[in-house]
């Protein structure tokens, strides 16, 4: 499920257009389903918010019961609005933000932590009634390797950091398409 140029520019378009819109109150123009089919596929999406190259919001669905733009868009609106993590996204930093999305392939079962390819899969861990996931592209950007990847996971899950080595963790991969608005200005 790879998206062309033009795909990817469209739907970062719309996912700042949706950000916009908390403040317009404009409502976002459906696409042209037939022209672009991506859009009304069923994946799970991520949007990634930074400013001046620090996180300001990231927030998606690892699986959608909506077509692939209206999920675009619901993680746009709620990466900027409603990241516990960071105050709401005012109007005037909106220009500011730089957008990133991941495009979720389906999750499937992780074996063995051997099998874990940095740069390549993103985690799910589900343990003790708690989830915590990490995008693909988290590891290579923090410059981790797969012990402190787990490490990390296991921390975004609310676990001790170590609990992977006591343990076989319940893990899940799936890989992404990533890009941002500087992969296709």
């Amino acid at each position: 499920m790879e998206p062309t140029l033009e795909e990817k520019k469209i739907l970062l378009e719309i996912a700042r257009a949706s950000i916009n819109s908390v403040f317009t109150g404009e409502k976002i123009p459906e696409p042209d389903y037939e022209k672009y089919p991506l859009f009304k596929s069923y994946a799970g999406a991520f949007v990634t918010l930074t400013q001046q190259g620090v996180l300001r919001g990231c927030i998606g669905y690892i699986v959608s019961d909506q077509p692939l733009f209206k999920t675009v868009c619901e993680a746009a609106v709620q990466a900027s609005q409603h990241d516990p993590r960071f105050q709401p996204v005012r109007k005037s930093e909106i220009k500011n933000l730089s957008i990133e999305i991941s495009i979720l392939s389906e999750p499937f079962p992780l074996n063995s932590y051997d099998e874990i390819e940095i740069g390549k899969h993103g985690l799910i861990l589900e343990e003790n009634g708690k989830r915590g996931l990490l995008l693909p592209q988290v590891p290579v950007e923090h410059h981790m390797n797969r012990e402190q990847y787990l490490d990390a996971i296991c921390r975004k899950t609310g676990l001790p950091t170590e609990h992977w080595k006591t343990k076989q963790l319940k893990l899940s991969g799936f890989t992404a398409t990533v890009f941002s608005e500087e992969d296709v200005s």
